[in-house]
């Protein structure tokens, strides 16, 4: 069963920016041939009036591995093989010559392979005219009665159009009519039979609200570019018979030889618009003669036979109609002597040579290489296409190269919004032409997707439209009678007048009877004329006052009106005023909110920073509380093991034990006398021999001893001064620190015989011998001398001094 493959899915075109100017796809249709064969295979179907599909041919199938795929693709409109040269013409080339009689531009040019019905859809056949004659007929049925006289529009070198008046187009007629062998007027001149069918259209057609108060002028044009270059086919080639033409063998050639063309060059005008520099534009007042100028250059083509076509074109061929309108004058007789006011439209009917493979035309020689011309030109087309579409689509602004070919470079200004274009693409359905078929289908595809700007309307002149018929006499409408006619007539007859006799005396009375009838029958119709007149001004006058009455009630009705939008004026500026106040506030607010957006952003960096530091200090905390468990930890498993060691016998009684002092003799002592101490007079005084006397407790003198004694003053509760030395024992601790551990007590007290006690002021502490409050305030607050390691103490190596509490901020 064979298996439809759906096209792929077109891409949305990406419109960059905001435009202005409208833009429009280029139209593009397909139209397909009959068979040359009722049996011949087909690849090509209509699927409807917009889609066709293409079928691989079985030939084909077999070579590519039994590959097979139908393949759709979508036009604005298809015909099909019985579409007439009417039905195609009434869609695509209607609206192009509608435009050009109101000042647009248009392109329409046909594409296809050779063989495929491209020259039939713009030419025609006989009895069967094409787009070219047809769009003629539309023109001149539009502006027949239009047209300027010959001559008063004149071409120039510059792309432009010259206006002489009537005179001088007048002098210029008889100037070329008494040229030797003069052409033959339009109306004189018979249409040559071998185009005569061509033309004939049957139907009539016409444009729709043609300017009456304009004159119109036709031009044509016809070129071929061959090999990539243009030449002039209505050039009228120069004969020399003075001057020797010489050939390839350096011999002289007859002087009634024919002289090839030149080449034309490619200029760009005042607005920027590419024409043909020296092209023949011939002035032509009707179809007929402007399709004679046509044949005359299409006989001049470049045509030859070829594997596939007995008369394949072998060069692109350019037929322009060229419309010129100009206004007439503020009196309708003349035309507008002002250049400015002139309009050019043009049309221009591309018929393109067909795409083909040179192996299958077998050409050699001059055709292979225009086989290679024509399509490097097409190439060229289809390259600027696709640059076209890549800029549109997605904001590129690549070069398109128009300048590759001059084919491409002629029709550049309507690409860039001169004009409308559309493309008529003919396929032949034949299987052998497969292949070119589905590339004229691709680049089809491309071209629908260019858009082109569509074209301004053209400014109006400013002067008084209908004036052409203004001035100009106007009698009955119709078969109708002239009143004056019709009064004569119910006058009686007059008798006649003529006396033959003297005697005659009948001649006269009757005459005179007559003539008293008509007085008196005229007197009649003067009072029936004066009654009729003074009743139509009694109609007028009450009609003026009726007319009178409304205007002043519609005036009552403007004043209400006016003085309703005077009080919404003032409304209207009222509101204007309030919105521009609370815009005014707006802006106030939107900048306090920015001001308090930033005090925001900067509270909550300020927030989480403080967050960062709580952070970081609650870990310092819980790290020193973990290392602070460690700790008592450690040392109350030191205390408990040498409580174990140390712990007397069950049966034994329980003995204090006490130090005695001659023991300390040999051990090395710490005596730690704070600088606070005040010097007592008493007899007796603490001595320890080989003491090591500190001010403050410190590692080093620690490390040195195994005993430690600290002499401590307080004040008694008798107001005396009583002197506490603690004594205790050295340990070493397993972080390589030293700890104390406090064991007895020794009190040294001074009192009076006679019990009289000296009172000193509790509130008042001994002087400091350097100024400084002391803060040693008890004795557990003196003890604390334990000594342990710790990071970063300036006691040494991983050590912590506990005996120096900090000292308050003053």
């Amino acid at each position: 069963m064979k298996s439809a493959r759906a096209k792929t899915p077109r891409k949305p075109i990406v419109k960059k920016g905001s435009q202005t100017n409208l833009k429009d796809p280029v139209g593009v249709y397909c139209r397909v041939r009959p068979l040359g064969f009722p049996d011949q295979e087909c690849c090509i179907e209509v699927i409807n009036n917009t889609t066709v599909q293409l079928h691989t041919p079985e030939g084909y199938r077999l070579n590519r591995n039994g590959d097979y795929k139908e393949t759709q693709y979508s036009f604005k409109q298809v015909f099909g093989t019985h579409t007439t040269q009417k039905e195609l013409f009434d869609v695509v080339a209607n609206p192009l010559v509608n435009d050009l009689i109101h000042g647009k531009n248009g392109l329409l040019f046909t594409y296809g392979v050779t063989g495929s019905g491209k020259t039939h859809t713009m030419t025609g056949s006989p009895g069967e005219g094409g787009l070219l004659p047809r769009c003629l007929d539309m023109i001149f049925n539009s502006i027949g009665s239009f047209q300027a006289k010959r001559y008063v529009f004149k071409s120039n070198d510059r792309n432009s159009m010259d206006i002489q008046c009537e005179v001088d187009a007048l002098l210029e007629r008889q100037k070329r009519e008494a040229m030797p062998n003069p052409k033959t007027s339009s109306s004189k001149r018979q249409v040559d039979p071998e185009f005569a069918d061509m033309i004939t259209v049957q139907e009539f057609c016409k444009a729709e609200e043609v300017d009456e108060d304009s004159v119109y002028g036709v031009f044509v044009s016809y070129i071929e570019i061959y090999n990539n270059y243009i030449y002039d086919l209505l050039e009228e080639v120069p004969f020399d018979p003075i001057k020797p033409k010489w050939n390839s063998c350096s011999t002289p050639m007859r002087n009634t030889d024919f002289v090839p063309p030149q080449s034309k060059l490619l200029r760009e005008d005042k607005n920027h618009n590419m024409y043909v520099a020296g092209c023949t534009e011939v002035e032509v007042k009707s179809t007929e003669e402007a399709f004679e100028v046509f044949w005359r250059g299409q006989k001049k083509r470049r045509i030859a036979n070829t594997h596939l076509n007995r008369e394949s074109s072998r060069s692109h061929s350019v037929f322009n109609i060229k419309l010129v309108q100009a206004p007439l004058d503020a009196d309708g007789d003349n035309v507008l002597q002002e250049k400015e006011q002139i309009t050019i439209s043009q049309l221009s009917l591309v018929d393109l040579a067909g795409s083909e493979r040179t192996n299958r035309t077998r050409a050699e020689g001059n055709r292979l290489r225009e086989a290679g011309n024509i399509n490097q030109s097409l190439m060229t087309l289809r390259t600027c296409m696709d640059v076209l579409r890549e800029n549109q689509m997605y904001g590129t602004n690549k070069m398109v190269p128009y300048r590759d070919s001059k084919l491409t470079h002629l029709f550049k200004n309507y690409f860039d919004g001169e004009g409308k274009v559309r493309m008529i693409v003919c396929v032949n359905p034949k299987a052998e032409d497969y292949e070119e078929n589905l590339q004229v289908m691709r680049f089809a595809e491309v071209t629908q997707e260019v858009e082109v700007a569509r074209p301004v309307d053209k400014a109006i002149c400013g002067l008084t439209p209908g004036r052409r018929y203004r001035n100009q006499p106007r009698g009955p409408v119709g078969n109708e009678p002239l009143v004056t006619d019709v009064v004569l007539q119910s006058f009686p007859p007059l008798p006649s007048c003529e006396i033959l006799d003297i005697n005659d005396e009948q001649t006269l009375p009757r005459l005179i009877e007559a003539l008293e009838k008509r007085h008196h029958l005229r007197q009649m119709m003067i009072d029936e004329f004066n009654k009729q007149s003074n009743a139509f001004k009694a109609l007028l006058q009450e009609f003026d006052n009726a007319v009178l009455s409304k205007e002043n009630h519609m005036q009552g009705k403007l004043n209400e009106k006016e003085k309703m939008i005077s009080g919404q004026k003032l409304e209207i500026e009222r509101l204007e005023k309030k919105n521009k106040t609370l815009e005014y506030k707006i802006e106030i607010l939107e900048k306090t909110t920015t001001i308090y957006e930033e005090d925001k952003r900067n509270l909550q960096q300020e927030l989480e920073t403080q967050n960062q530091k709580l952070q970081r200090q609650f870990s310092d905390k819980r790290r020193l509380e973990a290392r602070l468990q460690g700790m008592v930890t450690e040392t109350t498993m030191k205390w408990e093991k040498e409580c174990l060691l140390f712990q007397p016998d069950q049966n034994a009684p329980p003995i204090r034990l006490r130090h005695r002092r001659s023991r300390s003799a040999g051990d090395r002592w710490v005596d730690h006398k704070p600088a606070s101490n005040m010097q007592t007079e008493t007899v007796m005084q603490p001595h320890v021999p080989h003491a090591i006397t500190v001010s403050v407790a410190n590692e080093k003198a620690l490390a040195k001893c195994e005993k430690y004694m600290l002499t401590h003053q307080e004040l008694a509760s008798d107001g005396e001064i009583e002197t506490k030395l603690i004594k205790g024992d050295i340990y070493k601790t397993r972080g390589g620190g030293q700890s104390v551990q406090f064991t007895d007590i020794e009190t040294l007290k001074q009192e009076s015989p006679n019990g009289s006690r000296k009172r000193r002021s509790s509130t008042v502490a001994p002087a400091q011998p350097d100024g400084a409050e002391s803060e040693w305030t008890d004795v557990e607050t003196r003890c604390s001398v334990a000594v342990e390691m710790r990071a970063g103490s300036q006691l040494g190596p991983g050590y912590q001094h506990h005996a120096q509490p900090k000292r308050k901020k003053p």
